[in-house]
């Protein structure tokens, strides 16, 4: 692997976290979280393991870490699309397009870390609590995004913009599980965002 900064680049303490961030959201990705060491991570990045461990106490640290950066990242892109895009009609499908259905396998999905940090979950009371509070942000953005649709008369007022929200959720994991087991094609996801759309809004795509 290419690393992402040599071992003899000194790097300010903010630049030295993010840049490990980085480089664990790639190979967390590529591997899983039980499955990877911080040895490799450390390895990855260009640096020893001790350095990591001035950054970050553990792997569980590191590994929420990126789940927040994956989601901040995820975040920037919607408010970025929304901001550029005048149509409240097309603001739902910028979102499900970039998180529900299949795309480029490089790019980084939030709710793939989930699905890892969910099996962790079981046993470990500080993901368990990570994890609620995390995903209850995700749902709030997206509910407040589906008011807004609501308000300029693109999304049926009848439907519950808290209880959608949790819906969009479940896509996303659905949309991991889709993707890590070859369940579901992208003519399944064009389907799924159809309906979901008629739905939403009464109206046929």
């Amino acid at each position: 692997m290419t690393a992402v900064a040599s071992t003899s680049t000194r790097l300010p303490a903010a630049e030295r976290r993010q840049a490990l961030v980085d480089t664990a959201l790639r190979v967390f990705a590529e591997g899983s979280y039980r499955g990877t060491t911080t040895a490799e991570i450390a390895q990855a990045a260009g640096v020893s393991e001790p350095i990591l461990y001035r950054h970050f106490a553990s792997k569980r640290e590191l590994y929420l870490a990126c789940i927040d950066e994956a989601w901040r990242r995820l975040r920037t892109l919607w408010e970025q699309a929304i901001a550029s895009e005048p149509d409240p009609h097309n603001w739902i499908p910028i979102i499900a397009k970039s998180y529900v259905c299949l795309r480029d396998t490089n790019q980084i999905v939030v709710s793939d870390l989930w699905m890892q940090a969910v099996v962790e979950a079981g046993d470990d009371e500080e993901v368990r609590k990570f994890l609620k509070r995390h995903m209850r942000e995700v749902h709030a953005y997206i509910a407040d995004v589906m008011r807004k649709t609501q308000e300029a008369g693109v999304v049926n007022p009848n439907r519950n913009a808290e209880a959608e929200a949790w819906i969009s959720l479940a896509g996303g994991l659905l949309g991991t599980i889709g993707r890590r087991v070859g369940l579901l094609k992208e003519s399944d996801f064009a389907a799924i965002r159809d309906s979901r759309r008629e739905w939403m809004t009464g109206t046929k795509p």
